[in-house]
């Protein structure tokens, strides 16, 4: 087992640095940090759970809500001087006392001018708190994604990720825009409830028959549209997946002339999708001009009671008119409320959606009391390791160890575990049992940036960037010179086909890099190592794509790379099995032999067997017909390769260079 961090020379290790030692980007930062984040009280209310992301622009918030109440009350006092100017018309008329109507007059001007000035200042700082809440619960949400483990990325699908980062977070910044409007209108009501209950509670009560009927029907249509809000954002998700998956896999489904069958799986996503909107718009449809056109019933009769209570002379002409405008504000919150419970709805829905991503736990993560590697020698350990994806084990006891500057090559099986050492090295995935550990260091001890920033790979399959090509080498030193990537891409074997590009260096290559091949692809990701230069490497079948005379120029550049630097070699050429010190057979998850190549063809049938294997399926000369391989495999072959490259660069020689 690993010792302990006590135990570790103080020389090596450096205790709470600083993470941001170690990432490896050194541009001026333009992004800001989200503010607040979400309460992590799964049984609140998801408002309550989304608002400390909105109260930390409370002061623009309340300035907002200040200015539409303030709005709301100017508007709430017009239909009052309304009806008294009005009720001194006449006065005005037979007396000539004009001066009280043209008082009236210029009050009502003055409302309407300061109703729109603070109205707009107020619907303008609203507009700015819901788009600043939509930006920060976008990066609250992309903060949360990097750390999570890649367990999570494997059930999840893209589409699903992006459809929640995108119209989820536009669907609760709309209802919180909307809502305050529908705070004032509550509160105009209240407001305009009183005026009239000042004047005849009999007429108000005749006004506000209709109130019990809509607020039943409001809950009706709540309890009916909360499912279907639900529905209908995770069938928008499902198109999302559809469509990202077609425009990703382009290539695979035209190779296969399934494009008619893409169009039906996307035709019955979207007719899933159609159908739960079609049924939402029938009830919406049934349900809102009932709410809204119901309030007509209490309009009919204030004006069927309040002109008998006019001829009575119990009230003025001037109460009357105005009683009629304030069912107007009484109508308005119902003519709110049914889109409202509607935008509601959908906003929990995708709250919901949202919380699902957000109260993820990773799987991975520092420890309290993490320490960091400043000089690593190298000397990598696996002791007996045993993990497995869901309920598919797939390391069985793994035990081996690589000395420090040493390059090994680990061969098996298709489903061995090979890739998967690779992704626990580099604690993409927490191990069941047992222990990694670097320098007699586990790896669950250490800052996992630092482990990051000493551990190198390069897979088969390296994924550019849809930038630039010297973007894409640049990726893990932003600000290397000019003069730097273009040494490592000369010894990855890329300037040449670089330079055959539109603007050479400059030119931005496709999504995930599709219009370059695949061993343009594997020469860049070489190139991105040869430049970030890391003390422990590992190639997993790095040179799978490219052809087998650049990749004996690409061996050149390697042997360079993996010199007094520990190296891991994920293998299935013999060409790059040579470039081992020592070979580690895999089988089922357990490490079952290990040796020189030549020693393992000698001695291990099980070695021999998977070397023929994997060489018919790349086309390669089997083991019996590779006698020469064989013999170059003890070191002749290293030997003529150092000879030739003698006069080519070491990462060493790189302006800035050096082993970090």
């Amino acid at each position: 087992m690993s010792t302990t961090i006590s135990e570790v020379a103080p020389e090596i290790l450096e205790h709470a640095a600083d993470p941001g030692e170690y990432e490896p980007v050194s541009v001026e930062r333009r992004y800001e940090d989200p503010r607040a984040t979400i309460d992590r009280d799964r049984s609140k209310h998801w408002f309550k759970r989304l608002f400390p992301i909105l109260w930390v622009n409370k002061w623009p918030f309340s300035i907002a809500i200040g200015g539409m109440v303030l709005s709301m009350l100017f508007g709430v006092a017009v239909p009052a001087l309304i009806g008294k100017a009005i009720d001194a018309l006449p006065a005005a008329v037979t007396d000539g006392e004009s001066s009280t109507l043209f008082t009236f007059l210029g009050i009502l001007v003055t409302l309407a001018t300061l109703r729109l000035v603070i109205g707009f200042f107020a619907m303008y700082q609203m507009s700015r708190v819901s788009n600043q809440l939509e930006g920060d619960l976008r990066s609250v949400i992309y903060n949360h994604l990097v750390t999570l483990s890649f367990s999570f990325y494997d059930r999840i699908q893209t589409g699903q990720v992006i459809s929640r980062a995108n119209s989820d977070i536009r669907a609760i910044q709309m209802f919180l825009m909307m809502s305050p409007m529908m705070l004032t209108s509550v509160l105009s009501f209240t407001f305009a409830a009183a005026y009239m209950a000042s004047v005849s509670v009999t007429l108000t009560l005749a006004a506000m028959i209709s109130t019990p009927i809509v607020y039943l029907l409001s809950m009706k249509l709540r309890k009916l549209m909360f499912p279907l809000s639900w529905l209908t954002q995770a069938r928008q998700a499902d198109v999302a997946v559809i469509v990202d998956e077609n425009i990703n896999g382009q290539r695979i489904v035209k190779s296969f002339a399934q494009e008619g069958n893409q169009l039906n799986l996307l035709a019955r996503a979207a007719k899933q999708l159609q159908w739960v909107q079609v049924r939402s718009v029938d009830i919406s449809a049934l349900y809102n001009p009932l709410i809204e056109n119901i309030t007509v019933l209490g309009q009919v009769l204030v004006w069927i009671y309040g002109g008998w209570l006019v001829i009575d002379g119990q009230i003025q002409l001037g109460a009357l008119v105005a009683f009629n405008m304030y069912i107007m504000m009484l109508q308005m919150p119902f003519r709110f409320l049914g889109m409202l419970l509607q935008m509601e709805q959908r906003a929990r829905a995708s709250a919901g959606r949202i919380f699902e991503i957000l109260d993820e736990e990773p799987e991975v993560r520092d420890r309290d009391d993490t320490i960091t590697l400043t000089h690593p020698k190298g000397h990598l350990k696996f002791d007996n390791v045993r993990f497995g994806y869901k309920d598919e084990q797939i390391l069985r006891g793994l035990t081996f160890e690589v000395n420090a500057g040493e390059t090994v090559a680990i061969v098996g099986r298709t489903g061995s575990g090979k890739s998967t050492i690779v992704r626990l090295l580099s604690r993409f995935y927490e191990i069941g049992d047992g222990a990694i550990s670097i320098d007699d260091v586990d790896i669950r001890d250490l800052a996992t940036k630092s482990l990051h920033y000493h551990v190198g790979q390069v897979l088969d399959e390296p994924f550019l960037f849809s930038v630039s090509i010297r973007d894409n080498i640049a990726y893990g030193k932003p600000d290397a010179t000019m003069e730097e990537i273009i040494v490592a891409a000369t010894a990855a074997q890329a300037h040449d086909f670089i330079m055959q590009t539109e603007d050479g260096y400059d030119t931005v290559v496709g999504e995930r890099g599709y219009t370059l091949s695949g061993g343009q692809r594997q020469r860049l990701g070489i190139a991105r190592a040869l430049l970030l230069n890391p003390p422990i490497l590992v190639l997993d079948d790095a040179t799978s794509a490219i052809d087998v005379t650049v990749e004996k120029a690409i061996h050149e550049a390697l042997l360079r790379l993996m010199e007094n630097r520990t190296t891991i070699l994920i293998a299935h050429r013999l060409s790059t099995i040579s470039l081992a010190d020592r070979v580690i057979l895999l089988d089922e998850g357990m490490a079952v032999a290990t040796g020189t190549h030549r020693e393992l063809m000698a001695s291990v049938p099980r070695y021999r067997e998977v070397l023929a294997q994997q060489n018919r399926q790349i086309g390669e000369p089997e083991p019996d017909d590779a006698e020469q391989m064989d013999d170059e495999s003890d070191g002749e072959y290293r030997r003529r390769i150092a000879a030739i490259v003698r006069s080519t660069p070491k990462p060493d020689d790189f302006p800035g260079g050096g082993a970090r």
